[in-house]
């Protein structure tokens, strides 16, 4: 009797690195974990980017990311089912999420107005699932060219459509006053567009991809895919540090806060479609998350379910990994 062969651990690996900066801004309003288990074969990236000028942003992306990482930690534990019924999940995580903005608004009257958006690459193998609502961008790097996965829920491509098309000028639509409103956000109502794909991106030996907060879009994406090409056999902590030197060279005083994930898939991996493997069962769900330094140094977001509800912890630490 013939039996297939099992994917072994050792079939993809994921190189994964992650940063913050809040920029020139008072106040860190995104929201970022990731979780990649070792050996299993499957990862998944959580971030939020919390509304600017609304109450309590900061809150809202810390409860997106708590939420969404809890549910995905939870139904990943039985990975057959997670990776059968992944867009389900996906869509449902996010409608939870939002769920939970709108009781906390509700319980916190002072917060009412605050949302998210909300970005959740999931990788099974090598094939790339993602959820995401609002402007946060999902990149793909590939043979020397960058480019935008998700769907920009904000007013920005119909601005870049009118200049395309001559009904505006490319000045005034590079700077147009409504450029960056949302047209869909996690803010407790019904949520107008939400962009999961049925049908999965494969990924491909080398590939690089970028999960982050539309704060690493003050750098041009020529510069972006320029700098990644520099550096495309450099580990993705050192990417992850180079993209934030990089927005720290631009001086910009209205630097946005930043979040961002790099997934890079090493070149010597085989390109056939990879399940993965599931791991063995565990009391608490655990995760980890590599880093890459910022600025002002580097955050690490971890998210935890108690019977009281959804917690957030932080630690922040200096550039040497020294807790502060």
């Amino acid at each position: 009797m013939m039996m297939s062969k099992q994917p072994s651990s050792a079939e993809i690996t994921y190189d994964v690195a992650s940063a913050v900066s809040i920029g020139g801004r008072d106040c860190q309003e995104d929201a970022i974990v990731a979780d990649f288990p070792q050996g299993a074969g499957y990862g998944f990236v959580v971030l939020a980017d919390g509304m600017g000028g609304h109450a309590a942003g900061d809150i809202a992306s810390r409860i997106v990311v708590t939420e969404v990482f809890s549910e995905l930690k939870l139904q990943s534990n039985d990975l057959a089912r997670f990776a059968r019924d992944i867009n389900p999940i996906l869509r449902q995580a996010a409608r939870a999420a939002n769920a939970c903005v709108m009781a906390h608004a509700n319980a916190d009257p002072g917060t009412r107005g605050m949302g998210a958006t909300l970005l959740a690459p999931v990788l099974l193998g090598n094939r790339l699932h993602w959820i995401s609502v609002g402007d946060s961008p999902l990149y793909l790097f590939r043979d020397g060219k960058l480019r935008q996965l998700n769907e920009d829920h904000s007013l920005a491509p119909q601005i870049d459509h009118m200049v395309r098309s001559g009904r505006m000028t490319e000045d005034r639509g590079r700077n147009h006053p409504d450029r960056n409103c949302l047209t869909s956000v996690l803010i407790g109502l019904e949520i107008p567009r939400l962009d999961c794909p049925e049908r999965p991106v494969i990924l491909e030996p080398g590939d690089i991809v970028i999960a982050s907060s539309d704060g690493l879009q003050f750098l041009d994406e020529s510069d972006i895919a320029a700098l990644l090409n520099l550096m495309r056999d450099e580990t993705s902590a050192s990417i992850a540090a180079a993209l934030m030197n990089a927005i720290e060279e631009l001086a910009d005083p209205d630097q946005d806060n930043v979040a961002l994930a790099v997934i890079r898939l090493p070149f010597d991996q085989g390109s056939e479609s990879q399940q993965p493997v599931a791991p063995e069962p565990v009391a608490q769900p655990a995760h980890d998350m590599a880093h890459a330094s910022g600025r002002r140094g580097r955050m690490t977001v971890m998210a935890s379910r108690s019977k009281s509800g959804v917690a957030m912890m932080c630690r922040i630490g200096n550039a040497r990994g020294q807790e502060i």
